[in-house]
């Protein structure tokens, strides 16, 4: 079978992805994609986007790629536009929104946030109206040929971690047909996760890749340990603006509003 890693937000937390990317290899794994927002929040976004582009064969774009290109008036985001630099904000500007693929028969896509924008969050409690709009086809995603949607979506953004199975409602179940069912999931957050726990998270696809045939598949999620002190400390090496911010979300595995 074949493997595939999925990260996401790494957020500029180098330690956590350099931990990450060694679990990988030590699981013998060549192929990772990425789901975005590389930058902002910790202080390493420029290594961060150097790293994923040596190491990722895909990488989508996250609202943070995006809006760092955006003018920025407060003091982080001007902090860490002029780290970037020019060239690595052209990179995350163009990123791709979102990749479709074969896995075991299941067509599964990967983006950032949701089918319609990096900016539309799903969250984990959304209605089932909303998670089902997670498989439709839209001018952002494109369609499949013969307007096929994805039976599998995995998703980044909201930084944590879940899977959820839904029934088809385009299907008719029959007793030839026990297939229909949709599969959502969330890969967690490498960099900065929300669900209580302090350690990187991501997830690892395994089963026949390219292949249109029914065959068996997982999705496993890793939890991985990382050096907590030398990423904050990092942060107030360089004097990054919101460094309490980032220290407290990393070390505690919740989100902190301003």
């Amino acid at each position: 079978m074949d493997k595939i890693a999925i990260i996401s937000d790494i957020h500029g937390n180098l330690p956590a992805l350099e931990a990450v990317l060694d679990d990988i290899k030590q699981r013998g794994i060549e192929r990772i994609y990425c789901l975005g927002d590389l930058v902002g929040k910790g202080p390493d976004s420029a290594a961060v986007v150097d790293v994923i582009r040596q190491t990722c064969q895909v990488v989508i774009q996250g609202n943070w790629d995006l809006g760092i290109n955006l003018p920025q008036e407060l003091p982080a985001g001007i902090w860490q536009q002029q780290q970037l630099g020019a060239e690595r904000l052209a990179y995350l500007k163009e990123l791709a929104f979102s990749t479709d693929f074969y896995l075991s028969g299941k067509l599964f896509r990967l983006f950032h946030a949701s089918s319609r924008s990096v900016y539309h969050r799903v969250k984990r409690k959304a209605d089932k109206k909303e998670r089902l709009a997670m498989f439709h086809n839209t001018e952002m995603t494109g369609t499949p040929a013969g307007g096929k949607r994805p039976d599998i979506v995995g998703y980044g953004d909201i930084h944590i971690p879940y899977l959820i199975t839904m029934k088809n409602p385009s299907e008719k179940q029959t007793a030839q047909r026990t297939d229909n069912g949709l599969m959502l999931f969330n890969v967690g957050s490498v960099g900065i996760p929300y669900d209580g726990i302090p350690q990187a998270c991501y997830c690892i696809l395994e089963g026949y890749a390219d292949r249109t045939e029914s065959a068996g598949f997982s999705i496993q999620y890793v939890r991985v340990p990382y050096d907590i002190e030398r990423a904050v400390k990092q942060a107030y090496t360089v004097d990054m603006p919101e460094a309490e911010r980032y220290e407290l979300e990393i070390t505690t595995g919740l989100v902190h509003k301003s």
